[in-house]
């Protein structure tokens, strides 16, 4: 069995993605996207006689949607196939407007991103999240150690997802999809969700560590000047973790060293 990697002492936040990191629902989330973009692209296709090219989880997924906010990622992969849609009513509009799956001069960024979000809460609605259990050990040791957790996610479901796993008591602070806007920040890639998480847990970029499964979410970490950035390569894309800026690379975190106790408040 390999030596564990031990991370360096002094750290006061530990910053967590969920989707990935935590809990094992990229699966779900990526399989929502697709059953999405499939159906829109599948009409475009027919709409315009040209041959349908479906969403590909492997590359379109990880290259264009996973990590970022719903309605960025679906820009995103929509102007890497030539396709622009106006942003429609903004979230939280209590007129969001009909997305007719068959008509498409009606389609909004808002629209697709809402159909999105309700496949995600049948699957939900299906079955359990699972939850890494080495993430929740090392969770658990962060915490016993004294440090403080957060988790950092671009999902809008985050608070929901961590309450079906079990696990929302072991954060201190949740900065989600839902709460990046009222408060001003940006998704990822941009580091303002991790800046602010170790904001709300009394530290600095100097004093924490970032756990991201997601390019992404990587280079957030990155360019927020964490002290570490901690890549979790699940899916054989290491290397693509550590040219983002990952520090250190695992396949799960059991293989991470739990903190000393007496870690700094």
């Amino acid at each position: 069995m390999p030596d564990l990697v031990a991370l360096p002492s002094g750290l006061r936040a530990y910053l967590f993605d969920m989707d990935g990191v935590l809990t094992d629902t990229a699966r779900l989330h990526a399989g929502a996207w697709k059953r999405m973009f499939d159906d829109a692209l599948r009409v475009l296709a027919d709409r315009d006689g040209v041959a349908f090219t479906p969403f590909d989880v492997d590359a379109d997924y990880h290259r264009h949607v996973d990590g970022r906010p719903r309605y960025d990622g679906i820009r995103a992969f929509l102007a890497s196939r030539g396709i622009t849609l106006p942003d429609g009513p903004p979230p939280g509009d209590d007129d969001p407007g009909r997305h007719d799956p068959e008509d498409p001069s009606g389609w909004t960024v808002r629209s697709l991103g809402d159909l999105k979000n309700a496949h995600v809460q049948e699957l939900l609605a299906d079955g359990v999240v699972d939850v890494y259990p080495g993430s929740v050990a090392f969770v658990d040791a962060v915490r016993a150690a004294g440090a403080r957790t957060a988790v950092v996610s671009s999902s809008a479901n985050a608070e929901a997802i961590l309450a079906a796993g079990g696990i929302r008591d072991r954060f201190d602070v949740v900065v989600d999809g839902r709460s990046l806007v009222p408060r001003g920040l940006r998704g990822k890639p941009a580091p303002d969700g991790y800046l602010a998480a170790a904001e709300d847990l009394g530290a600095g970029p100097d004093d924490a560590v970032v756990f991201e499964d997601a390019i992404a979410g990587v280079a957030a970490g990155r360019d927020g000047g964490f002290r570490v950035v901690v890549g979790v390569d699940r899916t054989g894309r290491a290397d693509a973790l550590r040219r983002a800026g990952a520090h250190v690379v695992v396949d799960d975190l059991s293989r991470l060293a739990p903190p000393t106790a007496g870690a700094p408040r």
